[in-house]
């Protein structure tokens, strides 16, 4: 392969390990198989990437701005507010589910962060970022209807993702097919998690869909 220089050799190497890790998992990620899932020598991952660490903290950061460029490209429409959110709550759910793979990548990141400082301080980075998306998101809608919410736009997302984190691991466990429509419990769960969500905005009981 000709010389490509390192400032497109990287994100080449990213989204090679992004790849073959979403197929086969963060242990089949070592340098000589990122190395030959995009046919460059051995030497070329080390050179690229001094240590695992700056290797996963590319990957995690690529999968965070994939995520997060997939949901803000999310148009919520002009509807009521309640129907907004609900819109932008299954483009997260499509996001962080629809691409074969990508969910399960990052449910193995944070279980390796449990006992490794190193990814414990990778997946906090990507935690606070995607708090902050979600608190901007919400304060903008917000702001877009003239509603005033009664509490900081951070604790609402916060509760919200502590939900939606949850229905992810249900959707890990259950073992669920990317490519289909998500099963009648997975939707009522999430309309509920957009009515309890829609409800702490608006200061008032939330409305349950039927």
């Amino acid at each position: 392969m000709a010389h490509v220089p390192a400032a497109e050799r990287r994100p080449q190497l990213v989204q090679a390990a992004l790849e073959l890790m979403s197929r086969e998992g963060i242990a089949a990620g070592s340098t000589r198989a990122i190395a030959a899932e995009l046919g460059v020598a051995q030497a070329t991952v080390h050179y690229t990437f001094g240590t695992k660490k700056d290797l996963y903290r590319a990957v995690v950061e690529q999968l965070t701005a994939d995520f997060i460029g997939q949901v803000r490209a999310a148009s919520p429409g002009d509807g009521p507010f309640g129907e907004q959110v609900r819109t932008l709550v299954h483009a997260l759910w499509d996001a962080a589910t629809g691409e074969e793979g990508r969910c399960v990548l990052l449910s193995e990141f944070g279980s390796l962060a449990m006992r490794d400082a190193d990814l414990q301080e990778i997946m906090l980075a990507l935690q606070r970022e995607v708090e902050g998306t979600a608190t901007e998101m919400l304060t903008a809608l917000a702001a877009a209807h003239g509603l005033t919410l009664p509490m900081p736009a951070r604790e609402i997302a916060v509760h919200f993702l502590s939900g939606f984190d949850g229905l992810t691991a249900r959707y890990l466990a259950l073992g669920a097919d990317p490519a289909a429509e998500p099963e009648a419990d997975t939707v009522r769960a999430l309309d509920l998690l957009v009515a309890t969500t829609v409800g702490l905005c608006l200061g008032a009981p939330a409305e349950i869909p039927r």
